[in-house]
């Protein structure tokens, strides 16, 4: 496999695309998460040649919004591990909203 460091922009978002496809075939586990390992390093790549460039609003926006999801799925999967201390965070949470009157 050629060294992806070497790739113009082009064929590094033709690769991230192709690897997204792939992933949408049904392929999971380890395999699935070294795509998305190279899904990020192609990214850090994008974002690379743009250090120059003041970032855009719109750009921003995706970012955060991925972030959130990524960081909703990670409680999400924490509570399905970790039930009792997800229910624990639950009641402690009710009780601050109670002890708080607008």
């Amino acid at each position: 496999m050629p060294d992806r460091e070497k790739e113009s922009p082009e064929q590094l978002d033709r690769l991230g695309r192709a690897e997204g496809a792939e992933r949408a075939d049904g392929a999971d586990g380890a395999d699935g998460a070294e795509r998305t390992g190279r899904l990020r390093r192609v990214e850090r790549a994008e974002r690379a040649e743009r250090i120059g460039q003041t970032e855009t609003d719109a750009e921003r926006r995706r970012r955060r919004a991925q972030f959130l999801r990524d960081l909703t799925e990670a409680r999400e999967l924490r509570d399905r591990v970790q039930p009792r201390r997800a229910k624990v965070a639950r009641l402690r949470h009710a009780m601050r909203m109670r002890t708080f009157r607008w």
